[in-house]
C-alpha cells in the first residue's frame, strides 16, 4: 500500500486526501494551521490520519500531494525536496481520474469564475449532466466519483504552476491576462507561464479561447479562437467579434451569431466577453447555440461580490465588487460601470504596481476612500498622478460613512478594493457581506 501525505487541509487538500484513500493509499494530512471540524469529521469517516502543525511525520511517505494554495517557498516543501521525496500537484494527481470525455478548463486574471459558472449553467440548460468546480469552490476530485457528460473546472495560477501532465481539456480558456499574484509566483513572466499551461497541456485536438490582445504574450499553438472588439491582429482558426449589438463567431470561414447583447442581464462589456467565451465553449462541445442563447442564458445571475447590487440609499447606488482583488479587475469594474463614482480601495497587497490603478481612478472616480494595509501605497500612487480627492478610513463602516457623505443622488459607491481581504477579513466574501450589511442597515435603519 502506497503511503501518501497531503499538505493542506482546505477544500483542495480534503479532495486529494479522499481520492488518494479511495485509490487504496494510506493517507496522512498535515495542515500548518487549524483544521475545521467538518474536515476532521471527513478524515475520521475515511480513516485518514491528520495533524495540525507540521511535524516530521509528514515525510514518512512515498509521495507528497500539494494542495493548490501552498506557496513554493514554504519551508515544508523545501524540506521535502531536500529529502528527495516525490512532490505532486493537485491537477497531475486528479485529472487522470475525472470521469468525462468533455473537460473544459478555465483560467485567467479576471472573469474565470463567471465563465466557469456560466458554462456549467449553459450545459445544464442544454440538458447535459455537468459538473462545475475546481478553484471555484468544489474540489476537482469530486468529479472522479461518477460519470459526467462534461466537467468545467476553474483553474488558478497556483494549480497550473504545478501541472506537468496532459489536462485532457477539449476546451481551454484564458479569459484575459493582467498582473496578479506576483508575490506568489515571483514575477509576471512566471505568472503568465503558469496560466499558459492550460493551453500547452490541453488535448492535442482541443480548442483554446483567448483574447486577441493576449496572443503575442501567450504565443499559443494548435486550434485557437481569439476574441476582440475590432478586427483581429492575428490569423487563427477562429475569432469572436464583439460587434455593436451581438457577438459573432467565425470558424474556418463560416460565421454565425453567438448571442445578441440583449439576451443577457449581465452588466458591462467585460461580462459580454464572458458570455461570448462561455457560449463558444458550449458550441465547441456540440451544444446547439443557434437562436437559443436567450434560453441557455436565462436564469444565470452574477456571482456574489462580482459587481453585485448592494442597494440604493438616498438615490446613491452601492455596488459590491469585493471579488476585485487585483488592479486589473478594479480598473475593469470602474470603466464598465457608467456614471459618477466613489470607489473604496485597499486591503492586503499582492506586490502590484498601483500606477495604472491611480490613472483609472483619476479618469473614472470623483473620490477614492482608502482602507487596509495598502492604503498608504495606493495614496502615494494617487498623489503621484496628481489626484487629491481621497480620504482614509480605518474600518469598512467608516469607509461607507465617508462615501455616503461625499455622494449625491445618481452616483455610485463601488467597493472594488484591488487587494485581497486578508488584512481585515477571512475572505473577499466576508468583506463583501460586511459591506452589504452596512448598506442594508442604511436602507432600513434600526428604530
Amino acid at each position: 500500500m502506497q503511503k501518501v501525505s497531503v499538505i493542506g487541509a482546505g477544500v483542495s487538500g480534503q479532495g486529494l486526501a479522499v481520492l488518494a484513500h479511495n485509490l487504496g493509499c494510506q493517507v496522512f494530512v498535515s495542515e500548518k494551521k487549524s483544521i475545521t471540524q467538518d474536515a476532521k469529521s471527513l478524515f475520521t469517516q475515511n480513516n485518514i490520519a491528520y495533524e495540525e502543525g507540521h511535524s516530521p511525520k509528514v515525510f514518512d511517505c512515498d509521495q507528497i500531494l500539494i494542495s493548490s494554495g501552498i506557496p513554493p517557498q514554504s519551508e515544508i516543501l523545501q524540506d521535502a525536496q531536500k529529502l528527495g521525496l516525490t512532490l505532486t500537484g493537485e491537477l497531475d494527481f486528479v485529472i487522470p481520474h475525472i470521469k468525462t470525455h468533455n473537460l473544459v478548463c478555465v483560467t485567467g486574471s479576471n472573469g474565470k469564475s463567471t465563465v466557469t459558472s456560466l458554462i456549467g449553467h449553459i450545459l445544464a440548460r442544454a440538458g447535459l449532466k455537468s459538473g462545475t468546480g475546481g478553484n471555484l469552490g468544489t474540489s476537482s476530485a469530486r468529479f472522479t466519483q461518477e460519470d459526467f457528460d462534461a466537467v468545467v473546472l476553474e483553474l488558478s495560477s497556483f494549480q497550473l504552476a504545478r501541472a506537468t501532465k496532459n489536462l485532457r481539456a477539449k476546451v481551454a480558456i484564458i479569459t484575459n491576462l493582467a498582473p496578479d499574484h506576483i508575490d506568489w509566483h515571483g514575477s509576471y513572466d512566471a505568472y503568465v507561464e503558469a496560466k499558459s499551461r492550460v493551453l500547452t497541456l490541453r488535448d492535442p485536438q482541443g480548442w483554446g479561447i483567448i483574447q486577441d490582445r493576449d496572443y503575442d504574450t501567450l504565443r499559443p499553438s494548435g486550434k485557437i479562437i481569439t476574441l476582440s472588439w475590432s478586427e483581429p491582429q492575428h490569423k487563427t482558426d477562429g475569432h469572436i467579434f464583439m460587434a455593436d449589438d451581438r457577438a459573432i463567431l467565425t470558424i474556418n470561414g463560416e460565421s454565425s451569431a453567438l448571442f445578441t447583447y440583449t439576451d443577457t442581464t449581465l452588466i458591462g462589456s467585460h461580462n459580454l466577453e464572458n458570455v461570448a467565451m462561455s457560449l463558444c465553449a458550449a458550441k465547441l462541445l456540440g451544444v446547439d447555440i443557434a437562436d437559443r442563447a436567450k434560453f441557455l442564458l436565462d436564469g444565470f445571475r452574477p456571482l456574489p461580490h462580482r459587481c453585485e447590487d448592494a442597494g440604493t440609499v438616498d438615490g446613491v447606488h452601492y455596488i459590491d465588487d469585493s471579488k476585485g482583488t487585483n488592479v486589473a479587475a478594479t480598473i475593469t469594474a470602474m470603466k464598465c460601470i457608467p456614471g459618477r463614482k466613489i470607489i473604496i480601495l485597499g486591503g492586503q497587497g499582492k506586490g502590484e504596481d498601483y500606477a495604472p490603478l491611480a490613472q483609472a481612478v483619476k479618469s473614472e472616480c470623483d473620490y477614492a476612500v482608502l482602507i487596509g494595509e495598502e492604503a498608504g501605497k495606493i495614496q502615494e500612487a494617487l498623489q503621484r498622478e496628481g489626484y487629491t480627492n481621497f480620504r482614509r478610513a480605518s474600518t469598512m463602516e467608516e469607509a461607507v460613512d465617508i462615501s455616503q457623505s461625499l455622494a449625491s443622488p445618481g452616483m455610485v459607491v463601488l467597493l472594488s478594493p484591488a487587494c485581497t481581504s486578508w488584512d481585515m477579513y477571512k475572505s473577499y466574501k466576508a468583506r463583501g457581506e460586511h459591506f452589504c450589511s452596512i448598506v442594508r442597515r442604511k436602507i432600513n435603519p434600526a428604530p
